[in-house]
């Protein structure tokens, strides 16, 4: 009985969310509600569309803003993928903007880098010139997106506006042994990078891995990886932690039960979001 009742509570949850996601208004309960902008194009190609949400709390202060972006290997997935955690966070940091994005994915006719992370600088432009400041951001990304996330945050954001990465079951180094696993890695050799944005002294392959470009003014990381993911080996994570060691870099790294695609499921999701939260807290007072 007891079994069912949880299941039931379970359904009606989502019910609540999906109807919460078909409103311009979402309603979180304890007084949390956010505005909701849906398919806001921040370019001209269909791809790059983000949905937005902005808190209605009243502070004179100027809010933060998570950018949340989607895995599926550079190219395929979708922000939709992301709703619901998003929704989580929001529930834990009600006075945050929150942007879910989507970007210009890789294919056999257009590479994914520089675009993919232009694409999160051009979202930071849209946002600077809605809000009418430069808010810090929080890049938060899963996968493929958790590799945008600490590509642009260690290489592209001159202007350090990147305040932390969350770095969920990310490649941190595409270079290493264990990914070349990865059973997509030829089609990231050829299609991820454009060779004109490379110099000679440069491969490809390292022009995409964040760890590459990690140096003592690169922002605080949190990661979070899968002690059974059979798609990004252990030895990525020790890879990042080892040079976030040597640049001193303000980090944290955690491990959770389950492969690639289990770190949203419960209890993995709230054990993140209570770390996310404390790392954050952390990264203020420094």
């Amino acid at each position: 009985m007891k079994k069912h009742i949880r299941v039931i509570l379970i359904c009606l949850s989502f019910l609540f969310l999906w109807i919460s996601c078909t409103e311009k208004k979402i309603n979180l309960g304890k007084d949390i509600s956010f505005d909701k902008e849906e398919n806001v194009y921040y370019g001209k190609s269909s791809e790059q569309i983000m949905d937005l949400y902005i808190p209605n709390i009243e502070t004179t202060k100027e809010k933060n803003v998570f950018i949340i972006i989607h895995g599926g290997g550079w190219c395929s997935g979708n922000k939709s993928q992301l709703t619901f955690f998003t929704l989580s966070m929001m529930e834990r940091f009600p006075d945050h903007i929150f942007v879910n994005m989507n970007y210009r994915l890789t294919s056999e006719t257009h590479y994914g880098l520089p675009n993919q992370i232009n694409d999160i600088k051009y979202v930071s432009a849209f946002l600077e010139k809605k809000l009418g400041y430069s808010p810090n951001l929080i890049l938060l990304g899963n996968s493929a997106g958790a590799h945008l996330s600490m590509l642009y945050a260690y290489k592209l954001d001159t202007d350090k506006k990147v305040k932390a990465v969350i770095n969920i079951v990310g490649p941190a180094d595409l270079s290493d042994p264990g990914f070349k696993n990865y059973q997509e890695y030829s089609f990231v050799e050829r299609r991820l990078v454009d060779p004109r944005v490379v110099d000679s002294e440069t491969s490809r392959i390292d022009f995409a891995s964040p760890v590459k470009w990690i140096n003592e003014n690169s922002p605080p990381t949190l990661s979070y990886y899968g002690n059974s993911d059979r798609v990004i080996p252990s030895s990525q994570e020790k890879i990042l932690d080892s040079v976030l060691n040597k640049k001193h870099i303000f980090h944290e790294s955690y491990s959770f039960n389950g492969g690639h695609l289990d770190w949203d499921k419960h209890p993995n999701d709230q054990f993140l979001i209570n770390k996310i939260e404390t790392f954050l807290k952390k990264t203020d007072k420094k």
